[in-house]
């Protein structure tokens, strides 16, 4: 093999597992003429290194962007009753459960910040960059391991739901994880090896069901190259989805609900590279880097099956249910590093270098972009900051009619970020907005005679409308048109506040 072909750092051993190791188990037989790769300072550098950069990259203004819509379902249900989140199970949103249980437990301890809430996910992404860095290391060497996690801990999505109160950084963990003991589970097909990743499989379902997906993945390589384990695999695979199904059972009376309107038409395919990736060329780069790695034939082949075979399926499953979403696929991120780590373990230290500062730099706007007040796509401490600033005496809000839509995350807005003595009153609500932890907030059947005696109301509506009332409810929208007058309007990041005065005499 030329010296072009050397890992990054020529001592450091094989850029793929030798023939007699075929899934990378590194049991320290090298491919012929390369020397030994177990040094310990590589291997604790493979899983260390990822792990600081990505834990700093999640921690550096992880505080600054306000909580968009689904992070403001999290805060409600950490602050709902243990009864309310167990009432999830028999709803349409069972599938989401298991996260909500989760985070009202951490509430419970650390307190529902905007921090606090984003923390498990910050921690998660932490031991995923670590544990990509470990597989790498297994799978193909100690100095892929370092490249594949610091790549993974680069990519602008990886900060993104790093930084999220939401559970795709669960999952992503669980996919890595399970990735991770299926490789020593079909080398040494033992029951316990099976049985943990059982257990990682029913985690990762539990996350989130869509990315069972990876399950096709990991099929596809295990009959690939491993087709006497088969069987056994199988068995463990579809044990592990058993609490996914049981998931899918309970809702299923009440309408399975995984992603409402997200089909995959031409414009949200377009999209899906810059959504996973965080800025579309980063994507353009890892696939070229993956098409260069394809000659590390075995170990790649289980990389890429886990970063092409899930989005396929997804797009298959898609063409039947609303269920088109790229955040889905973010557990793919690990493969798609690895796949890059792989090819640039093959190239000179210079090139190598010079290909990872220019992901960094590519990646540096978006970064900065994460880290702004709107930078999850809804700038909700601006608008709660601007209520505040202009509250008055008296002041009253009227919200969307809709609970999945305006109405839900108007009020768990002004709910979250605005103390019970700043808040504008909500002049419509004849009950708690969370009576039963499922159903919308009650309001009264005579709009006219509620809203009677408020001069000025606050209206808050998701995207970024050019008309505030359009489109709030039937009876609602008719008398805010006959008796109040638009005074301002302010259109912030992916929302819509206005400010609606009653200038008459007889309120």
């Amino acid at each position: 093999m030329k010296d072009s072909d050397t890992m990054i750092l020529p001592r450091l051993g094989s850029a793929e597992a030798s023939v007699e190791d075929p899934w990378g188990e590194g049991h320290g037989v090298p491919a012929p003429g390369r020397p030994a790769t177990d040094a310990p300072r590589w291997r604790t550098a493979a899983w260390l290194v990822p792990a600081l950069l990505m834990g700093a990259l999640s921690v550096v203004g992880a505080g600054a962007p306000g909580l968009r819509t689904e992070e403001l379902a999290t805060w409600a249900r950490a602050n709902s009753s243990w009864r309310d989140n167990w009432s999830l199970l028999h709803s349409s949103d069972a599938t989401e459960a298991p996260y909500h249980l989760l985070m009202r437990a951490w509430a419970e301890v650390f307190g529902s910040s905007d921090l606090a809430l984003r923390a498990p996910s910050m921690l998660a992404m932490t031991a995923a960059a670590a544990l990509v860095g470990v597989l790498a290391a297994r799978m193909f060497a100690p100095a892929t391991g370092v490249l594949a996690g610091v790549l993974f801990a680069l990519l602008p999505t990886s900060t993104r739901y790093a930084q999220e109160a939401q559970p795709y950084a669960l999952t992503l963990l669980a996919a890595v994880f399970a990735t991770l003991l299926l490789v020593p589970a079909i080398d040494r097909p033992w029951f316990w090896r099976f049985a943990r990743y059982a257990g990682a499989v029913a985690l990762l379902g539990l996350g989130n069901v869509v990315a069972l997906l990876l399950l096709v993945g990991h099929g596809w390589a295990v009959f690939a190259f491993r087709r006497d384990k088969a069987l056994r695999w199988l068995a463990a695979a579809l044990a592990g989805a058993l609490p996914a199904a049981a998931l899918l059972w309970l809702a299923a009376p009440h309408g399975v609900s995984l992603a409402r309107n997200a089909h995959p038409s031409l414009s949200a395919l377009a999209a899906a590279p810059r959504e996973l990736f965080g800025v579309a060329a980063l994507g353009a780069v890892l696939l070229a880097l993956a098409l260069f790695s394809l000659p590390l034939r075995y170990s790649a082949a289980v990389c890429t099956a886990w970063a092409v075979v899930p989005p396929l399926g997804l797009l298959l499953v898609a063409q039947v249910t609303p269920v088109w979403l790229p955040q889905y696929l973010l557990f793919t991120l690990p493969a798609w590093a690895m796949l890059g780590a792989a090819a640039l373990s093959r190239a000179r230290l210079g090139w190598a270098a010079g290909v990872l500062a220019a992901i960094a730099v590519i990646g540096v706007p978006a970064q900065a972009d994460l880290r702004e007040p709107d930078g999850h796509q809804q700038a909700s401490r601006r608008l709660a900051a601007v209520v505040e600033r202009r509250l008055q005496p008296n002041d009253g809000a009227v919200y969307g009619s809709s609970d999945a839509g305006d109405g839900r995350v108007g009020r768990d807005l002004v709910a979250h970020y605005l103390p019970a003595d700043r808040r504008p009153r909500d002049v419509l609500a004849t009950g708690p907005q969370r009576a039963d932890g499922l159903g919308p907030v009650a309001e009264c059947a005579d709009v006219a005679g509620c809203l009677r005696g408020t001069r000025r109301l606050w209206v808050i509506r998701l995207g970024e409308r050019a008309d505030p009332v359009q489109g709030i409810g039937g009876a609602k929208e008719r008398l805010l048109r006959t008796r109040y007058q638009v005074a301002q309007v302010w259109r912030l990041t992916g929302l819509t506040l206005a400010l609606l005065v009653n200038e008459r005499s007889d309120l």
